[in-house]
């Protein structure tokens, strides 16, 4: 059966992109920041939209992988879009900690252990696949913001561990030495990345085309490990945190100051992109790979406002949730749109389709 011929479902979840749980990622932190100013309706509707979209993408994956393999192969292989999947991890920690500040019991651990084994895995077989079935040039070439989401990953799960450490009793001295791993693995990783990136551009230039959304995640990579390194400061005062507070409080200012700094620089990307080179502005799955790190970036600043007693941090972060939260609103218009269109699309192509 051709792509032409199959139906609209199959054909979706064939060519579902693996990066998609960014919408939850994206959805859930502007939930959580809204929750942590106060605005419980808006930030429980939001809940509700990543809950849904968490679980349907969850079915959609679980059905691709099935009924796909290949494609989901040839996914996990390829240096553009193997790191994607690293989108599930943080997908899952990001729901599971804005579950957790609402109190729901139980499903943010269970949430934060389906996260850490994946991230494992993941950890290890996403790089073992494309560096072995890649030359190196190729994985050059094919290096793009998408890698940062391991990174982001990392963080994630040292936010949900930080984030359910003061009500964990026994397992906290457990849950705060996972945090401090995994933001510890994130931050060698960020920096890994980053460098990786540099030698790209140096070396071979990015083509005006691929320059696309996901090279926010830079920025979002950034203002999670701030996210992650705030909600470790405020942790019970175990062996391990205590070591690290301080360099980890340190961290989280000159990460937090890198990711403002990036702000504008991505913002010029955009305008050079599509202002300048006129490259069509039109939706894509990687849109949500944006909207995450702006709500992030709110939410980090809040957090970070508070645990390190900068209240102009804060303030801005409070500010910058309104940015994310309208971005979120257009992207999710232009997707629905976008969603509709294929629908009809393929109706109309079914309509004139000669009958057996």
């Amino acid at each position: 059966m051709t792509s032409a011929q199959e139906p609209l479902l199959v054909s979706a979840v064939r060519r579902l992109p693996p990066g998609y749980f960014a919408l939850v990622m994206a959805t859930g932190i502007i939930s959580l920041g809204l929750e942590l100013e106060g605005f419980h309706a808006s930030s429980n509707l939001l809940l509700a939209i990543a809950t849904v979209a968490y679980a349907v993408l969850l079915v959609l994956t679980v059905w691709r992988a099935v009924g796909f393999p290949r494609d989901v192969v040839a996914d996990f292989s390829g240096p553009r879009n193997g790191f994607s999947f690293f989108t599930f991890v943080a997908g899952t920690n990001v729901l599971g900690a804005r579950l957790a500040a609402a109190g729901v019991p139980m499903v943010p651990y269970v949430l934060l252990v389906v996260s850490f084994l994946a991230w494992l895995v993941l950890g290890y077989v996403i790089p073992g696949l494309v560096v072995s079935k890649n030359q190196g040039d190729d994985i050059l070439a094919g290096l793009n913001g998408t890698w940062f989401i391991w990174s982001v990953a990392s963080q994630s799960v040292a936010v949900l561990a930080a984030s359910l450490e003061p009500s964990a009793g026994e397992f906290g001295n457990g849950l705060s030495i996972m945090a401090v791993l995994s933001w510890g693995i994130g931050v060698i990783l960020y920096a890994v990345i980053g460098c990786a990136l540099i030698i790209r551009v140096l070396t071979r230039g990015i083509p005006v085309e691929q320059m696309g959304p996901p090279y926010w995640v830079t920025m979002g990579a950034g203002a999670i490990t701030v996210l992650a390194g705030s909600r470790i400061v405020e942790m019970s005062d175990t062996a391990m945190v205590s070591v690290m507070r301080a360099p980890v409080a340190a961290a989280a200012v000159v990460f937090w100051a890198f990711a403002t700094w990036l702000i504008p620089a991505l913002i010029g990307i955009g305008i050079w992109r599509h202002l300048i080179h006129k490259v069509p502005l039109r939706y894509e799955a990687a849109m949500w790979s944006m909207v995450f790190p702006l709500g992030m970036y709110a939410v980090a600043g809040i957090y970070l406002g508070r645990a390190d007693d900068l209240p102009i941090v804060g303030w801005i972060g409070g500010r910058f949730l309104w940015v994310a939260l309208a971005v979120w609103a257009i992207i999710l218009v232009s997707m629905l749109i976008s969603l509709f269109r294929a629908a009809s699309r393929r109706d109309n192509v079914g309509a004139v389709q000669p009958t057996a």
